[in-house]
C-alpha cells in the first residue's frame, strides 16, 4: 500500500481570489480545475498543492489546521501579505513570527529563521 500527500484544501466563498493571493505570496503557478475550484502548485515535482474550493458561506470559527510560512525577512513578508489583501493577526516566539490571515480569513503563520 502506498500512500501520498496530495493536495491542502481551504474552503473558499471565493476560492479564485484565495487561490490568486496564494499563488502571488509563493510564486507558485495557479491552475482552474473543475467548476470554480482551483489548484495552486506543487512547490516541488510530485509534492502537494494548495486546493481551494467553493463554499456557499464562510466557516465560522478558527480553523484547526494552519500553514506555516518560512521567511527570511519577517517585516517585508507582513508586508507582501498584506500588499496581496491579507491581513496581520498577531505576533508569535516573542518577535520570531507573525500570524496571518489571507483574504478569505484563514489563518497562517509566518516564521523567521527558519530553513529556507
Amino acid at each position: 500500500m502506498t500512500l501520498a500527500w496530495g493536495k491542502t484544501t481551504l474552503d473558499c466563498v471565493d476560492p479564485e481570489r484565495a487561490a490568486r493571493f496564494w499563488s502571488a505570496l509563493l510564486e507558485l503557478p495557479i491552475r482552474p480545475h473543475h467548476d470554480g475550484w482551483f489548484d495552486v502548485g506543487p512547490a516541488t515535482t510530485g509534492g502537494p498543492a494548495l486546493n481551494f474550493q467553493p463554499v456557499p458561506a464562510p466557516t465560522p470559527g478558527k480553523t484547526r489546521v494552519h500553514l506555516d510560512i518560512w521567511v527570511d525577512d519577517l517585516q517585508a513578508s507582513i508586508a507582501r501579505v498584506e500588499a496581496l489583501g491579507g491581513r496581520f493577526v498577531s505576533d508569535i516566539f516573542s518577535g520570531l513570527g507573525a500570524i496571518m490571515a489571507d483574504t478569505e480569513g484563514t489563518e497562517f503563520c509566518l516564521l523567521a529563521g527558519s530553513p529556507l
